[in-house]
């Protein structure tokens, strides 16, 4: 991994995580706000209230026993995945230089929230469903709880889920156990971990991380409560994993590897690879369907004469959307949203002549 941060804990994945259709959980991607609280699994409780009938408080013994078990394999994305991207445009200060691997795919174990709500029973103002974590972070103006909320309309879809489980393993505590919100298809930021509370509301969250910093600002804003617009649904995203950027490659035939995610509700429906500044392009295979809420991984064989080469990777939806072709026109003060065209730049040198014997 490329630690980013050591306290809080941040790091990316690397490139060779990336290329595996499911995200090793030791390789998977960290993004905290605060120090990894120390919770104990049999002590732990979630207290369910707000616009409800009625109040809840289950253990983690109780919500295994008392509701049915499902697996939802998703991928989760930071808002700030490929800032370095936008940042290499202009100075973003104070904001982690975020690469490509900010994103990963894993199968997440636990039960769906909507149950959980049923249970609660919803009332007429029930509008957004709001997280608190048990992680404080100083870096909050004042001093909070990591928190965050979803639509209700969301949280009532069965594919989010209160996970205690990843990739068939008990949930580690830097990816937070006990228990976490999944929410497939939005920023990580949504997927609160170490869940304690959910406040079934009227309104969205009003705390720091949604009323303040998960929040795309114009070129020119500031920071600030309710400035710029909210970050909710993940913009349809896609990268190279191998060949790196800088490589130096054999030339003739090489196998150019990628994935490519839509978030929200939409799902990938083709990309495309050129090797000429975009004048053409060339359709990539599309490789395993990991379910609606994964990456694509993809693949596409080219040809590379020797010299320098810059390969452009453009995917496509099913909303018939596709990606901006450059950083400049995305570049905002927080670094968030860079899903313009990935451009990877190698150098193709002649293969050696196998010698006489």
């Amino acid at each position: 991994m490329i630690v980013h941060e050591e306290q809080p804990f941040n790091a990316e994945s690397g490139l060779a995580a990336l290329a595996e259709p499911l995200t090793a959980t030791n390789a998977f991607y960290v993004r905290g706000h605060g120090d990894v609280p120390d919770i104990d699994p049999a002590a732990w409780r979630m207290k369910v209230h707000g616009a409800v009938e009625r109040d809840l408080e289950l253990s983690l013994t109780t919500l295994r026993e008392a509701f049915q078990e499902r697996s939802v394999t998703a991928t989760l994305q930071c808002a700030g995945n490929r800032r370095a991207g936008l940042a290499a445009v202009r100075d973003i200060p104070g904001e982690a230089p975020w690469g490509p691997g900010a994103t990963g795919t894993a199968t997440w174990t636990g039960v769906a929230l909507a149950d959980v709500l049923s249970l609660a029973g919803p009332l007429h103002a029930a509008k957004h469903v709001g997280f608190v974590g048990a992680d404080v972070s100083p870096e909050a103006r004042p001093t909070q709880r990591f928190g965050g909320s979803i639509p209700h309309e969301k949280a009532s879809r069965r594919e989010v889920l209160l996970a205690w489980a990843m990739n068939g393993e008990p949930l580690p505590p830097v990816h937070g156990a006990p228990v976490r919100v999944v929410v497939p298809g939005y920023i990580g930021a949504r997927s609160v971990k170490w869940l304690e509370e959910i406040e079934v509301r009227s309104a969205p969250w009003p705390g720091y991380f949604q009323n303040v910093v998960y929040r795309l600002l114009p070129e020119d804003g500031t920071p600030g409560p309710g400035a710029g617009m909210p970050l909710g649904l993940v913009a349809l995203n896609s990268d190279v994993v191998t060949p790196a950027e800088g490589d130096t490659v054999p030339a003739g035939p090489l196998e150019v590897r990628g994935y490519a995610f839509a978030g929200g509700e939409r799902y990938v429906s083709r990309v495309d690879v050129s090797l000429d500044g975009g004048a053409t392009w060339s359709p990539a295979e599309l490789l395993d369907d990991l379910g609606p809420w994964a990456w694509r991984h993809w693949r596409i064989q080219l040809d590379l004469a020797p010299g320098d080469h810059e390969i452009i990777v453009r995917a496509w939806d099913s909303s018939a959307a596709t990606q901006p072709e450059d950083e400049r026109a995305l570049w905002n003060p927080k670094g968030y949203v860079n899903n313009a065209r990935p451009r990877v730049r190698v150098r193709a040198v002649p293969r050696h002549p196998r010698l006489s014997p």
